[in-house]
């Protein structure tokens, strides 16, 4: 289980269990997935719970689900894997052979940040029967079975087990404790600040109602849950109705449907489905609203715990079924120990009015949903950061009623949900509407009133406001078009006539206009993984360059895989917790702990005066002493027994601030107030302004690149465990450096290193956010070991996590470029700001490897780049995947998109005219060979055969005037390493035991990236032995001393170097007992050896790389190698909502020798979704105060299931040679984050379509991530111009 990834939220899934339950109506058992962050445990009595260690192990028998996942390489870090598991083991139990997009809904509450889905996808698919390839003709034989092909299928005939179609039915436990008859009688749970009373009747509901009018009815707890724990909400009683079968109870009569409040709203859809394929559709045209609303509405598994009365009653402003419900004039039934009433689902009782709610002693007992009638219409629409399992930005729901036979308005009905405090309604717009004919007059005159009945101030809750304003008149317009359509099929021919959106008037809705009234669906992506075949002389037991499955993929499936907080708690074992600054600059005047102190179970406060060594730097505390310099600064830390009361004490600490000026946020501010971390980085070629003298046109533009959260699964953690003797220490703790956790702890406790051991078992992801960071919290922990004298755990939770780590640099770039009018660049000048946040960390070398990649994969011969590092008050950037590459090259390929519009060519003409063709040298004066990025481009534009497809793209643009395709192709040439010799060196130590069995230990760690498995691929090929002989137990200091941090995309190559030296070390002194006995085994050589006192053990080294930049002089050879790759990606925008689709992606990377392609293949694919997620979803959100808003799932968006490609290849160049690297293979962690631009240009080049066709100039500013609001906003049209006017004159 994984319930500490959230904030008890159910955002994430990794913490998916199956419940299975007798259905108080039916009697029948249901299975469901949910999340147990969210569950309280009293709510489970009569249940049984199966998580994924019930499912199947390592050491009983696997269920295929777990061997599937592992086998089709969809595990990485395997932290999310469990919560996969559970999702497809739920869906199994409930369809055997379920659907691909059951199978979608089923994952859709399961993030991954490592794998890009892809992976879990296939192997989901294998249980399809219509999946292509999976499920063949019915035998039952699974796909991977078929792999027979290396270059086209990750799968192999060895690696999965035949599956029939009915044999998840073997694997399926039933739950034996289940109870047949519950129990009737009242159950009480008495806690410490809380009692939970479940009644066993209505009859002691009511009562218990009565006696506790105040006390919340709790079902699913996806509502009450996450307020009791973010507002601090405390109810000393909760009542729980789980088992009153009377608010289950579903009844159908001739006019209506009447749905239990009791009933999840996993059931109400499937209630509304079979109601919607029973009834004519005239009369379901509210349920179909709803059904569309419930595919989207949060996650499967939020759908399984929350009540459609919960629902209803907790009136979220952002409910996406209370507009539609509203509109549909639905009626509630109440019911108290006086009796029954039924109210309206009005605006009255949505605003919470005294007069329209429930009085304190009722209960909401069902919900009754009339039918629709003829020439009545119902629509539903919502637009949202991303298209699932997130909350919308604006909702609505409309009904329109007409005079039968006209097209004359009888009653309309139109609410918003996103727009106020509440859900709103429209009732003044519509009743003024009223008597109109349904025409574009009627249109006009209704958004007119509706932006001025639904007006959202300018501080409106999540701002937006102009965007919200937007949607508000755009949802309508579609509801137009919609009634329009249905209106013509019934009255024919139709009377009045249609306009198009422009001067022009039309009688007739355009083809063209159609495209407005379709939704973008959810599909299961396909796709093809290419790579080149291992030679056919290759000895069999050679692993190498095989794609061989993670060597932790069957434990991750099975949650037999043990992370930092997995280890059982130790003797006398205390948690920790942080307390943090509220105010983003500001002296601290005092401090009160008394009331802290009190507390039953807090044992001590840790402050910087508790640090027997240094406190971190002069510039960068570890602990705050005197000020704070941002929000989240770590001022002190609680320790007690339990982590609740570690928490409970941080809400009774007072501390006392003074403000400080000047206060900076932006990188507009630091630039005004000269607020910098470092000195300007530059570098420069040619005679940049004699350049910009000959060139026929230039061109000045503006990027804007948002930050970035890591959002590893596994948030922050360590555990310090002192020793009796010598001061000793040993630190479990999930890190991508433990050598500076080592040394960070060794200062700040003023012992030797010697003394400190640092284990890393395997890390939950890091993407370079688990590089200083685990440092700060592993010394700040051992601080309070050393006081306390017991063991320290320290976890922090997601909303802690992501306000305190920081993350990706926000970039300001400003670029000039000077070309001819033939496309070729002349000149180009860019100038970059990044923010660094309060302290150096990392961003000195971000602003230097930034500048040093610039120029990606162009030959400009007249270039300046320069970057500054802005100081702000906000946490810290740090290292991150890419570290400014990502940020940096999209100005670059901006540019080239600038000077492209100017010319009048497509971007890809640009690209090619201005690509370095020959060997020759960068801006730093680096020679390279530029054959591998020519073949990747060509390869790329061949294998998505993008010329044929723009031209598609631009013939569907033609016909489509409110959807627009976009399509881009992205070159990258990426520089992997260390610009520094010394962190290119690499250590390992291989024991060979007695019996035969080997020990690997290296300085790389495991981060999901697979560096343990390439490791005993290369000692298998070097020691001639298979894989099964091989082991690794965990990165250690005490076993490797001095490593560098597992970074850079080099992990594999230095680590790979040391353990190959190690092995040949090994098999040197092995050679002469071999030569004696050619014939004999592995295990006799050993033994042999042994007893002639060979040593067995050896340490292999390797001395890096060399690597070195002189910023005075502007050159230098910084990096060992460049990984080369090319993207295309082609789109679908809806200009009315702003929303997209990624409808193809073909990646080709240079990866030279792949060590083992899955794994490589999975590396690519999760940075790009990743690098897809930085430029289209990933939005971080601060208050004016600095406060970071967005710290958790439910504001911070990474990609979902749904957001990958409808069709997906990659495609590994295959004859390519390097002979510096470890078998001439290529470290890929990185490089293709930055590939996921090419979906932010094909939204662009979308973007740019529409402003074409709509008469807008098409250079506009470039603002990453491409969120909905950006991409609405860009496409100007009448109703942005609406809301513009309004804006203007209200």
């Amino acid at each position: 289980l994984r319930p500490e990834a959230f904030l008890d939220r159910g955002g994430c899934g990794a913490c998916t269990v199956m419940v299975s339950k007798r259905d108080p109506t039916s009697q029948e058992i249901r299975h469901f997935s949910v999340t147990t962050c969210l569950v309280p445990i009293c709510s489970l009595y009569g249940a049984a719970v199966t998580t994924v260690e019930g499912v199947g192990s390592m050491k009983t028998r696997l269920h295929p689900v777990q061997e599937r996942i592992a086998k089709s390489h969809g595990t990485q870090c395997g932290f999310c894997t469990p919560g996969m598991v559970m999702s497809m083991y739920t869906l199994l139990r409930n369809h055997p052979q379920p659907s691909e997009e059951q199978l979608l809904e089923a994952l859709g509450g399961n993030l991954c940040r490592c794998t890009g889905y892809r992976p879990i996808l296939a192997s989901g698919k294998t249980f399809c029967l219509e999946s292509n390839g999976c499920q063949q003709k019915g035998t039952g034989k699974c796909c991977l079975d078929l792999g027979e092909n290396d270059s086209s299928s990750l799968g192999r005939k060895s690696d999965v087990s035949p599956f029939a179609l009915s044999s998840p039915q073997e694997y399926h436990l039933t739950p034996t404790r289940m109870t047949e008859n519950p129990e009737k009688r009242t159950l009480t749970f008495h806690g410490e600040r809380v009692t939970w009373i479940s009644p066993g009747t209505f009859k002691d509901l009511l009562e218990l109602k009565a006696k506790h009018p105040e006390a919340p009815l709790i079902l699913g707890n996806t509502s009450l849950g996450p307020a009791m724990r973010s507002k601090g909400c405390l109810h000393p009683i909760l009542l729980s109705p789980a088992r009153i079968s009377e608010l289950n109870v579903v009844s159908k009569t001739n006019d209506g449907l009447t749905i239990g409040a009791g009933c999840s709203l996993a059931q109400v859809k499937d209630i509304l489905a079979e109601r919607v394929s029973e009834l004519p559709e005239e009369k379901t045209q509210t349920y179909r609203a709803l059904l569309k609303h419930l595919k989207s509405l949060a996650s499967q598994q939020i759908r399984n715990m929350a009540s459609l009365g919960g629902h209803i009653i907790s009136r979220h402003s952002y409910s996406d079924l209370n507009p539609i419900l509203a509109v549909g004039n639905a009626t509630l039934n109440l019911t108290s120990e006086e009796g029954t009433r039924r109210i309206p689902l009005s605006e009255h009782f949505l605003a919470g009015l005294a007069s329209a709610d429930l009085k304190p002693e009722e209960i909401l007992e069902s919900v009754y949903i009339p039918h629709s009638q003829k020439w009545e219409f119902v629509s539903a629409f919502r637009q949202a950061q991303c298209q699932q399992n997130a909350l919308p930005d604006v909702n609505a729901g409309m009904r329109v009623l007409f005079k039968e036979g006209t097209d004359i308005i009888e009653d309309l009905s139109i609410t918003y949900g996103g727009v106020g405090a509440a859900t709103v309604s429209a009732h003044k717009s519509c009743q003024q509407l009223l008597g109109r004919q349904w025409d574009e007059l009627m249109l006009d005159e209704a958004c007119r009133r509706l932006l001025d009945e639904v007006s959202l101030p300018g501080w409106a809750p999540g701002g937006r406001v102009e965007f919200k304003r937007t949607l508000v008149v755009s949802f309508f317009f579609k509801f137009y078009l919609q009634v329009l359509q249905e209106l013509k099929k019934l009255i024919k021919p139709f009377p009045v006539p249609v306009s198009a959106l422009n001067s022009r008037r039309y009688p007739e809705i355009s083809d063209r206009f159609l495209s407005a009234l379709e939704d973008f669906p959810g599909t299961v992506p396909q796709g093809v993984q290419r790579y080149q075949s291992v030679d056919s002389h290759q000895p069999l037991q050679d692993p190498v360059g095989r794609p061989v499955m993670h060597l932790s993929g069957l434990k991750h499936a099975t949650g037999e895989a043990e992370f930092c907080d997995d280890i059982p708690m130790v003797d006398k074992e205390l948690c920790m917790a942080l307390v943090t600054s509220t105010r983003a600059y500001a002296k601290i005047i005092s401090i009160d702990l008394s009331e802290a102190l009190e507390i039953p179970g807090v044992v001590d406060v840790i402050t910087a005066k508790d640090i027997p060594g240094t406190n971190g730097t002069e510039d960068d505390k570890l602990l705050a002493v005197d000020e704070v310099l941002c929000v989240g600064q770590i001022i002190f830390a609680v320790v007690a027994e339990t982590d609740v009361q570690a928490k409970r004490a941080i809400e009774k600490i007072k501390i006392t601030y003074e403000e400080l000026e000047p206060i900076i946020f932006t990188i507009k501010d630091a630039i005004k107030h000269n607020s910098f971390l470092c000195p300007e980085k530059k570098l420069e070629q040619g005679n940049i302004e004699e350049a910009f003298e000959k060139v026929d046109q230039i061109v000045e533009g503006e990027v804007h690149v948002g930050g970035q959260e890591h959002f590893y699964m596994e948030t922050q953690r360590v555990l310090v465990i002192p020793k009796t003797e010598d001061k000793e220490l040993d630190i479990y703790v999930s890190t991508q450096d433990p050598a500076h956790v080592q040394k960070t702890v060794s200062s700040t406790l003023n012992i030797p290193i010697n003394r400190i051991t640092c284990h890393v078992k395997r890390v939950g992801g890091g993407f370079g956010g688990k590089i200083g960071r685990p440092a700060v919290f592993g010394a700040i922990a051992a601080v309070g070991a050393l006081k306390t004298g017991h063991p320290i755990r320290l976890v922090l939770d997601r909303e802690d996590d992501m306000l305190i780590t920081g993350g990706r640099h926000p970039l300001f770039g400003k670029y000039k470029v000077g070309f001819m009018n033939n496309g070729r660049i002349k000149a180009l000048d860019i100038e970059c700001f990044i923010n660094g946040g309060c302290t150096l960390d990392d961003s000195e070398l971000v602003t230097e490897f930034l500048i040093l990649k610039l120029e990606n994969a162009y030959k400009i011969r007249n270039l300046r780049f320069r970057g500054r590092a802005c100081l702000t008050n906000l946490p810290s950037n740090t290292a991150f995947r890419g570290f400014g590459f990502p940020q940096g090259t999209l100005v670059t390929e901006s540019c080239i998109t600038a000077v492209a519009a100017k010319c009048g060519l497509p971007p890809e003409k640009i690209r090619e005219k201005n690509m370095y063709r020959t060997v020759d040298k960068t801006i730093y004066k680096q020679a390279f060979n530029p054959e591998s990025l020519i073949r990747c481009w060509n390869e790329c534009l061949d294998a998505s055969s993008f010329h044929n497809r723009r031209k598609q793209v631009e013939e569907f643009n033609k016909k489509n005037y409110w959807k627009k395709r976009g399509i881009a192709v992205i070159p990258m040439k990426f520089s992997v390493g260390f610009a520094a010799t010394s962190y290119h060196q690499a250590a390992a130590l291989v024991h060979i035991y007695t019996d035969g069995s080997v020990l690997v230990t290296h300085g790389g760690n495991e981060l999901g990236q697979g560096i343990h498995t390439k490791m005993l691929q290369v000692a298998s090929r070097e020691l001639k032995i298979p894989m099964s002989h091989l082991h690794i137990c965990e990165t250690s200091t005490a076993m490797v001393p001095n490593t560098i941090a597992t970074a850079a995309s080099v992990g594999a190559d230095i680590n790979g170097k040391a353990v190959q030296n190690a092995c040949q070390i090994l098999l040197k002194r092995l050679e002469p007992i071999i030569k004696k006995n050619p014939e004999g085994t592995w295990e006799e050589w050993i033994e042999a050896a042994f007893e002639q006192r060979i040593s067995l053990s050896a340490t292999g080294y390797f001395r890096g790389y060399k690597a070195f930049m002189d910023w005075e002089k502007g050159e230098g050879d910084p990096f060992p190698y460049y990984v080369y790759g090319a993207a295309c990606s082609e789109v679908e925008i809806d200009c009315l909502t702003g929303a997209h689709k990624k409808i193809r992606t073909d990646i080709v990377m240079d990866a030279c020798c792949s060590l083992n392609p899955a794994i490589d293949i999975g590396q690519i694919e999760g940075a790009f979704i990743q690098g897809m997620g930085l430029y289209t979803t990933e939005e971080l959100k601060y208050s004016p105060e600095g406060v970071l808003y967005s710290r958790g799932p439910d504001e911070y968006k990474i990609p979902t299931i749904s957001d990958v490609p409808e069709e997906f290849n990659v495609s590994l160049l295959p004859s390519s040679q390097t002979p510096l690297t470890i078998y001439s293979s290529k470290g890929l962690g990185e490089s293709g984050m930055f590939l996921g631009s090419s979906v932010f240009f094909a939204i662009t080049d979308a973007v740019a379509a529409a402003r074409k066709e709509r008469d807008i100039a098409e250079d506009f500013t470039v603002k990453s991530p491409a969120t909905p609001e950006w991409v609405r906003m860009a496409c100007a049209d009448r109703f942005t111009e609406m809301v513009w006017n309004y804006c203007l004159f209200s």
